[in-house]
């Protein structure tokens, strides 16, 4: 049998005098809604139910029964069927002294009050069964149990305006206080504001079947137990709502234990999904350098500038993107490594061991690879780079040292030419053909400058040479060449023309190289005509234009040896030394000099004149003619 408790001002909430039950009517309420309550009990041991609290309460059996239920006890020995009164006596006393010991206090209640089927008593008796095993335990803000229990139901229906608890009694005959009850609970049992609020046996009747149905709170009431009376029992309506708050905080427990089970799943989802992301992101960033570690391994070089410039370029993208992404990444693992060890340290689960070869030394030491890796890669591509510019400086070097050595040689040879005429004009023929290939190089080595420039190459300490003075010197060379060749093929001609004087040739010859403005060794219609008049030979355009083409042979250009053979033609017919004295005498009005506007007056074309101021010596405010025919004709 358990220890008696010290009586509790909760518990001792008992009707000062259990006999004062004023009206008839709430005798009845009661003693059908403490039945009901009885059996609702009993039904838990599967005891049969009683019909009247009278009559089977008088012996104890039920009693006992429901004391050993609602007390979670054994009263171990007792008269299961007594038949003299003196054990019914029997029973209802140990009933009563458990009571007691619970620490109820009992008022003039006595076991042959039982046994004698007093019913008032016996519904004073059991209400403080109630009290002390269903009401009791309720607590809210320390108040006693009465207003603990009215405390919760105003607060729970606090949001509901058409609902005032203020009491047991009024405050519930609409229904709306039940419904609102279980609406704030359970939403989805009744929809609350859909009901007609006006309509109060409804109400009450759908609260008291959802509660039933759902709830497992039996119907100790009747709708008109409580719509139906001038002013409900407080006792009746406390022991069912009673009812409400205890399936409610069991249903709060349940929900609060299943949070808590929610809630340890969430924790151990959440730290095994950071568990996962870790192990998925050490992989993944360990691919990545074992992917990046592979690419450079299996690098080449293909020997170029640009291929080397843009491997460069590649890598120093790498630096400055994808290795930032995998350093945040990798400070991010260390982070998420730390938060799953202190979540789990918080909720006192075992530590996290990451696999073999996942760990952060793992990682760490797979990241000092890429460090070295990248050491390595930006070394070769350096030092490639560095090969690459000193062999294209070299290249050109090498070119633009030969291309002046082959120069220089041409050169030579055109300096040292000897032996006859004809030997002399094959040399040179067979130098000019050594200039072509060397325009040709000169193109390679303008692409190995482009190169050099691709290449940011300034200087160059093999050679002094740049393309400009290669191509300077170039022409030159070829000037010189074509320009011997003519001189040579000239020699041919003149030597040929026996017919002329030597100072006939050395005039005609000086005058067409004169005129011969593009060392093309040919005179065009312009250029003959020039020369002509520089001789003192004038014509009329038309008769200078068909003269010209009878000795070029319809051609656009007069070669040295046509206009030598023109010039023997016209020399035979040409006018004496004496004669072109007076002419020039007549041109400058008897003056022993002639000057620039006495040229220009006598219609002297204007190349003439600048050839005739070029070569006869000045004289007073002219140029001396008599000095100038005497050292052309060399008198």
């Amino acid at each position: 049998m358990s220890q008696p408790f010290k009586p509790t001002p909760a518990s001792q909430m008992v009707v000062e005098d259990t006999a004062k039950i004023a009206d008839k009517s709430w005798e009845i309420i009661q003693e059908k809604t403490f039945r009901k309550w009885v059996n609702s009990k009993l039904a838990l041991k599967n005891i049969e139910p009683i019909r009247d609290l009278n009559e089977d309460f008088s012996d104890g059996v039920r009693l006992i029964q429901l004391l050993e239920i609602i007390g979670d006890t054994s009263f171990g020995k007792y008269n299961k069927k007594p038949r003299m009164r003196i054990q019914k006596v029997e029973n209802v006393n140990m009933a009563l002294e458990f009571i007691k010991r619970r620490g109820v206090s009992l008022t003039n209640i006595g076991a042959e009050d039982i046994v004698d089927i007093n019913l008032k008593l016996i519904l004073g008796m059991i209400w403080t069964i109630i009290l002390r095993f269903t009401i009791a335990d309720i607590s809210e803000e320390g108040l006693t149990a009465k207003e603990g229990l009215l405390l919760w139901c105003q607060r729970k229906t606090a949001p509901y305006s058409e609902v005032n608890v203020v009491d047991f009694t009024y405050s519930w005959s609409d229904g709306l206080a039940f419904c609102a009850l279980i609406h704030r609970h359970r939403p989805d049992l009744l929809d609350y504001h859909a009901l007609d609020k006006t309509d109060r046996h409804r109400n009450t009747a759908l609260a008291f079947d959802v509660a039933q149905k759902y709830l497992d709170i039996p119907k100790l009431l009747d709708v008109e137990d409580v719509c139906d009376v001038s002013k409900p029992d407080e006792r009746s309506i406390m022991t069912y709502v009673a009812q409400y708050f205890h399936a409610f905080s069991e249903l709060d427990k349940v929900e609060t234990a299943g949070r808590r089970v929610a809630k340890f799943a969430e924790v151990m989802q959440s730290v095994w999904d950071m568990k996962h992301d870790y192990e998925r992101q050490v992989k993944q960033l360990m691919q990545n350098v074992r992917d990046k570690k592979a690419i450079w391994s299996n690098a080449r070089f293909d020997g170029t500038y640009a291929d080397a410039k843009r491997q460069y370029a590649e890598f120093i993208k790498y630096k400055s993107s994808e290795k930032r992404s995998w350093v945040a990444a990798k400070r991010d693992l260390d982070a998420l490594l730390g938060n799953v060890q202190t979540k789990l340290k918080t909720y006192g689960l075992q530590p996290y061991q990451p696999p073999a070869g996942l760990t952060l030394a793992d990682l760490d030491k797979v990241w000092q690879e890429l460090l070295d890796a990248e050491g390595r890669r930006y070394k070769s591509i350096n030092d490639k780079i560095k090969d690459i510019k000193e062999n294209l400086r070299k290249s050109f070097a090498n070119s633009a040292n030969n291309f002046i050595k082959s120069l220089d040689s041409i050169s030579y040879g055109l300096a040292n030419l000897d032996g006859e005429l004809d030997a002399q004009l094959q040399t040179v023929k067979s130098l000019s053909a050594k200039l072509k290939p060397l325009e040709q190089s000169l193109k390679h080595i303008q692409e190995l400058d482009a190169q050099c420039r691709e290449a940011n190459i300034e200087e160059n300490d093999y050679t002094v040479f740049s393309v400009d003075d290669l191509h300077f010197e170039l022409g030159l060379v070829q000037q010189a060449v074509t320009k011997k060749t003519s001189f040579i093929e000239n020699q041919i001609v003149s030597r040929n023309m026996t017919n002329l004087t030597p100072g006939q040739l050395e005039e005609f010859e000086s005058t067409f190289r004169h005129f011969d403005k593009d060392s093309s060794n040919t005179l065009n219609l312009f250029e003959f005509s020039a020369a002509l008049a520089s001789l003192g030979i004038f014509y009329r355009d038309e008769e200078l234009e068909a003269a010209f083409k009878q000795l070029s042979q319809g051609s656009e250009e007069a070669s040295f040896e046509q206009f030598i053979l023109y010039m023997v033609n016209v020399t035979e017919d040409k006018t004496t030394p004496e004669q072109l004295r007076q002419s020039f005498k007549a041109v400058a009005g008897d003056k022993p000099y002639v000057t620039e506007l006495d040229l220009k007056r006598s219609m002297v074309p204007a190349n003439v004149v600048s050839y005739l101021k070029e070569w006869m010596p000045s004289k007073d405010d002219g140029y001396d003619y008599s000095k100038y025919l005497d050292h052309v004709f060399k008198r």
